[in-house]
């Protein structure tokens, strides 16, 4: 049975083109995709997640205020009785310099996995594989162990 993925971006930020290729490839990995677009606020993400019976959430965020918008998002997650694996990925912070710096932030806001913008779809779909117990390939135990 596929697992299902909420996706989206959050908070002001409208844009669309990065969740439109990270749907695709999520799809084309077999899982079910709900994609909540743009400009999509930490309750429509809770929301999704527990009507879906989501396994994880992925947000996407350009604009570089993510860390704003995500405060307070696995407190609301827990809240709502969602333990479910949570991962962010884009332009993160404005003037991002040192992206360690910011995947630190983004750990101790409580998401599971923090990605850059420059991140591989197939590098995001082996992590989740193997964040949610599913049997992976060769190729993709490599790609997440690498």
């Amino acid at each position: 049975m596929a697992k299902t993925v909420i996706l989206g971006v959050i908070g002001s930020d409208a844009h669309v083109v990065g969740i439109t290729i990270l749907e695709q490839a999520l799809s084309a990995a077999g899982f079910d995709v709900v994609n909540l677009g743009v400009q999509t606020s930490q309750e429509d993400f809770i929301t999704a997640a527990r009507d879906a019976d989501a396994e994880a959430v992925l947000i996407s965020s350009l604009y570089g205020h993510a860390e704003q918008d995500c405060q307070g998002f696995r407190e609301r997650l827990d809240e709502a009785g969602l333990d479910i694996v949570t991962y962010i990925g884009g332009n993160l912070a404005v003037g991002q310099d040192d992206f360690e710096e910011t995947r630190r932030r983004f750990r101790e806001l409580g998401f599971d996995r923090v990605f850059d913008s420059e991140t591989d779809p197939e590098d995001a779909i082996a992590a989740l594989r193997q964040d949610l117990q599913i049997a992976t390939t060769e190729a993709e135990r490599h790609r997440v162990e690498g």
